[in-house]
């Protein structure tokens, strides 16, 4: 099979190593990549943003595949452009995907669905916004609509905190994504990531991971994009993922079906482990990042023959198998994350990686023959082990090992599985 990957992140880069190592592969492409994905596929300068341009690549090379990695290109009607060219897409369509496009319209199918998650309410003015804070009090949690790259979120433990949020989101700080504001009730519990495939009818439970949003140690700074995540999340015990299933997954495709919008691709479920048992955070409509860096390394199964059942409607006829062992990966991020940070700064050496490790390329690029890097969170340096505390010292290890001066990480990854292990 000739396959066309979409996206130049690490999620993209695990996702290319993983689909690389398929017997059915026969052609991997990328766009736009990075030096990372390039080990693995052949990098083309197709322009993802235009549609038409990615179904002619698609018609030219004969792609019996395309894999959209990012959550952007799904919410703009890529799937779209590519079914109606008749171009096997793993991805949902952009009105299955404003699951993660509008934290709005997803709140409103729980209501519909009777799935568990916060109670909210939905603001297009910030005064009424605030007065409905001023009423709830805090601790309350303030959501940009739209997307907003994992920023548009904050979990205010004060009252001011969270007026300030929805002054960011109506002032513009997330552009188009804040003019609409979702504030919902604070969940207490531990939270946990839960990936499922979906091709509308059949859903394929996939694995479980945690996340570390907050830059600092000890999850203290703003939110980010993720700093660094595990795999499997303890918390996630057979009963939970069989609730998880049954209480929230199930009801979901059921609801996007019969709203007329069936959901194929994959649910990363952003979930919180309350007394009461598993509820929704949040939706997402892709692979997560870092998460998908943690579920390939763990993956023994064929990606390929996976997002294809789901892409065709066949997933009833596929499994996925794991390894028991743990998967642990740090981010590390360019000074200054997740606010300014400098770029094109160099990186001089990578670490030398042996079995059960690797270093995914999320923004990195080669000027002038040299890696620099040129994102905010830059490589995601991840290892195996047969417990996390063993994970853990494998990939610090790889962290120390690598030579590059603009960089910093949190130094804590896998620290509530860590107390777990050792309590």
């Amino acid at each position: 099979m000739k396959v066309l990957l979409i996206g130049s992140g690490g999620r993209e880069h695990a996702l290319a190593w993983k689909l690389a190592q398929s017997s059915k592969l026969t052609q991997l492409y990328a766009a736009p990549g990075n030096p990372g994905i390039a080990e693995h596929a052949t990098i083309v300068a197709v322009d993802i943003d235009d549609h038409q341009a990615v179904t002619a690549f698609c018609h030219e090379k004969k792609i019996d595949l395309v894999v959209v990695g990012p959550e952007a290109p799904l919410v703009a009607g890529l799937a779209d452009a590519l079914r109606a060219e008749n171009i096997m897409v793993f991805g949902p369509s952009a009105a299955a995907a404003q699951l993660e496009g509008s934290k709005g319209f997803t709140k409103d199918l729980c209501a519909r669905y009777d799935i568990p998650t916060g109670a909210y309410r939905r603001f297009s003015h910030a005064a009424e916004a605030k007065a409905y804070v001023q009423q709830q009090g805090a601790p309350i949690v303030v959501k940009a609509d739209g997307l907003a790259a994992g920023k548009g979120v904050t979990v205010a433990m004060t009252v001011d905190e969270a007026l300030a949020a929805i002054d960011d989101c109506f002032d513009g700080a997330f552009g188009a994504a804040g003019a609409e504001v979702v504030v919902e009730a604070f969940l207490d519990g531990e939270e946990a990531s839960f990936f499922c495939l979906s091709d509308g009818r059949t859903a394929l439970a996939l694995a479980t991971a945690q996340d570390h949003k907050r830059v600092g140690d000890g999850d203290t700074g703003p939110n980010t994009g993720g700093m660094g995540a595990y795999s499997p999340a303890p918390v996630m015990t057979p009963e939970m993922v069989s609730r998880t299933m049954k209480e929230i997954i199930e009801p979901t495709i059921r609801g996007m079906a019969e709203s007329g919008y069936p959901f194929a691709g994959v649910f990363f479920a952003g979930l919180m482990i309350t007394a009461k048992g598993p509820e929704l955070i949040e939706y997402n409509v892709r692979f997560g990042d870092p998460e998908c860096q943690v579920l390939m390394m763990r993956l023994k199964s064929d990606l390929l023959e996976l997002l294809y059942a789901a892409a065709t409607g066949t997933l009833d006829q596929v499994s996925a198998e794991w390894s028991d062992d743990v998967a642990l990966t740090v981010v590390m991020a360019s000074k200054g994350y997740p606010g300014a940070y400098e770029k094109n700064t160099p990186i001089s050496r990578l670490p030398q990686t042996s079995t059960g490790e690797k270093v995914f390329h999320a923004g990195t690029a080669l000027k002038d023959g040299a890696l620099v890097a040129t994102g905010g969170r830059v490589l995601n340096v991840t290892a195996m082990g047969k417990t996390v505390a063993e994970a853990k010292a494998r990939a610090y290890a790889l962290v120390d090992r690598t030579e590059w001066q603009n960089g910093f990480c949190r130094r804590d990854i896998g620290w509530q599985a860590v107390a777990r292990e050792e309590s």
